[in-house]
Formats: structure tokens, C-alpha cells, sequence
């Protein structure tokens, strides 16, 4: 879509002052609150052009304008311009991120929660898509009689652990070869090519009876398949409520409904990222709007989200879900900073 300079302007003035007012814009006020060296008429001329491409819409209880969602694409696409953060702000998140732990999982849990104070949105976080990590130790540890414990350590710095069910007449002895098998046969291989075969094979050598041998083996190989689970961490849904587009009951029971379901949230993000993969997009951000979004309830919102690496090939993503009346240029400022300090974190542990 192309727009002459005075169009794109006034279109950029409507998004800017419908943000921070909340309130419709009409061209009395635009006059008012910009260096427009035209008359009320003009401008009045360019907001219906403007509401006839569809990129402006007028409210049944206002004579002002208020952005559509082709409006709000359009200026994030081509209007809008990245602000950069104060070094005041840089150091507040990095003060926030750099908190001691020493755990992937916590660390991406704590730049979701920077994330939702410092943007007063929802913040979301993926975990890391492992399936091209590879195994660099595996233990089978007995926990008591019938009970063990699976512990695998990834070469994208991240430890997983699953309680698993065993024969109750199984021996640590036991357990030990059994471990000590698996692991010698499958460090180094990549999860996605650890199949229920090649864990079979790993144990075939052991002295254990058979049908011993298997359930474990079945179980050692159930827990490395789940290390690939995708996790989505959520924060912030209530700071939508204090928000004056989300103050309708309807609007805040359908936001709150989508929210609470991680596992469709999730599934949803997934989506977005093998899209854009499949696609080649090389953008860095993946921003949905309004009716774009294709989950139930968040008609009224945009999603941001931008990917992290934690290693080459292992990634995953972080971002935001806001009302569509949003300081885009702000909050992609700090989606993108927030990122790059995860991203300097992470090297904590994918180099130890």
C-alpha cells in the first residue's frame, strides 16, 4: 500500500495519540498536538482516505478516528521507528537478569518476569527446542524399590530429570550397568535421532534378565523423549486488567480464558516460529495484530515475540502480549534487549 508523505503523517499522529490518549482522534485535535501547517478541512479530507483504505476506523460513539488493524499494521511495517533505551533502563534489566542462578530453565524464567515489569504487559517465554541438542550424560539413579530416577545432561547447558517406574526386584547393581550402558552407547547423539531402537541396543549387553532389561530401557528411553517437551512460561496476566482496554468483563474473561490454556498459547507460538521458518523469514521479530492472532480472546491484542539462541541450533522465544494500543517501538526496544542479555546468559552454560 502506497501513501503520500501528508497521509502516512497523519496516519502516524492518529496511532501516536490514540496510545497514549486512549481516546478517538479527530483532525480539531490533530491540529492541536501536531505541526500541521494545513486547515481542519484538509485534514478531515485525509482521515476519510485514510478510513477508505481501511486504515483508520471511526467508533459508533465518536466523531474522532481511531486505528484499525491495517492501521496498526501499516505503521509498524513502515512508520514506525525502533526507540532506543536509556542507558538508565538498559541497566535496570540487566540489573534484573543477572540475578545468580545457575539453571537455563530459571534463567529464562527470570527474563520473562523482567519482561512483564518492565514492558506492563504479559510476558511469554518458550523453552529451548532441544531436538538438535545432544546427550552428553545420562544417569539411572535408584530412588527406592520400583522408582528411579532418569538425569540427562544436554549439550545446550540444560539438565532434565524424570522419575521413572522400575521392577520392584531390580538391584542398584543392576541399575548401574543398565545406566552405565546407555550412556556410554547414546553421549553425543542427537535427541532427534534417539530412537526406542537405539536405546534398546545400547542395553543389549548387560547381564540383566530380559524382561527387566526392557522396562527400564523403555523408561530411560520415555524420559529422553520428553526432554523435547515444549514449556511456555507465562507472567503479567493481571496487569492486563488494570488496563482501560481490557475493562469490559467479557473482554477480560475471553483474555484471561486464552491465557490460562499454556498448552494452546504454546502450540500457537510453535506455530508462528515453523511459519516464519518455512517462509525464510529473516525478520526479528514476529508480530501478530488484532484479527491476525488466531487464538479466541486476544482480537484486541498484538503478540511480539523474537527468538534467543542458545546455542547455533538450539532456540527458542520471548515476547510479549499487549492491547493493540501499544508503544510498539518501545516494547520491541526492550523484547530486543531483554533477548540480547538472555542470549549473553546463556553462554554461561553452553561454555562451562
Amino acid at each position: 500500500m502506497q501513501l503520500d508523505n501528508r497521509k502516512k503523517e497523519v496516519l502516524h499522529a492518529i496511532v501516536d495519540d490514540y496510545v497514549s490518549t486512549n481516546e478517538p482522534v479527530g483532525s480539531k485535535a490533530l491540529i492541536e498536538r501536531h505541526n500541521f501547517n494545513v486547515s481542519s478541512a484538509t485534514l478531515r479530507n485525509e482521515m476519510a482516505e485514510l478510513e477508505h483504505l481501511g486504515l483508520i476506523e471511526k467508533p459508533h460513539t465518536s466523531a474522532g478516528r481511531i486505528p484499525s488493524d491495517r492501521g496498526y499494521r501499516e505503521y509498524v511495517n513502515s512508520l514506525m521507528t525502533i526507540e532506543e533505551l536509556s542507558p538508565r533502563e538498559q541497566l535496570e534489566i540487566e540489573k534484573r537478569i543477572n540475578s545468580s542462578v545457575d539453571e537455563v530453565t530459571e534463567l529464562i524464567k527470570n527474563a520473562t518476569h523482567t519482561l512483564s515489569e518492565t514492558t506492563g504487559f504479559v510476558s511469554l517465554a518458550m523453552s529451548p527446542r532441544l531436538k538438535k541438542s545432544f546427550l552428553k550424560q545420562l544417569k539411572i539413579l535408584m530412588i527406592e524399590p520400583g522408582k528411579a530416577l532418569v538425569v540427562m545432561v544436554l549439550s545446550a547447558g540444560v539438565v532434565k530429570d524424570k522419575v521413572v517406574r522400575i521392577p520392584n526386584f531390580i538391584n542398584d547393581e543392576q541399575i548401574m550397568k543398565i545406566s552405565g550402558a546407555v550412556e556410554k552407547h547414546l553421549t553425543g547423539k542427537p535427541l532427534d535421532e534417539i530412537t526406542l531402537v537405539t536405546v534398546e541396543s545400547a542395553g543389549k549387553n548387560t547381564d540383566v534378565p530380559e524382561p527387566l532389561l526392557k522396562q527400564v530401557l523403555y523408561e530411560a528411553y520415555a524420559a529422553i523423549k520428553q526432554a523435547d517437551e515444549l514449556n511456555i512460561y507465562l507472567e503479567g496476566e493481571h496487569r492486563m486488567l488494570s488496563l482501560p482496554d481490557f475493562n469490559s468483563l467479557g473482554r477480560a474473561r475471553d483474555l484471561l480464558g486464552t491465557l490460562s490454556d499454556s498448552g494452546m498459547v504454546a502450540g500457537y507460538v510453535n506455530e508462528m516460529e515453523n511459519a516464519a521458518r518455512e517462509q525464510g523469514s529473516d525478520d526479528s521479530f514476529m508480530i501478530r495484530i488484532g484479527q491476525e492472532i488466531t487464538l479466541e480472546g486476544l482480537d484486541d491484542c498484538s503478540f511480539i515475540t523474537a527468538t534467543y539462541n542458545l546455542t547455533d541450533s538450539v532456540s527458542g522465544n520471548i515476547g510479549v502480549i499487549g492491547p493493540k494500543r501499544m508503544l510498539y517501538s518501545k516494547v520491541i526496544s526492550q523484547i530486543d534487549f531483554v533477548k540480547k542479555k538472555l542470549n549473553d546468559e546463556m553462554k554461561r552454560f553452553t561454555e562451562a
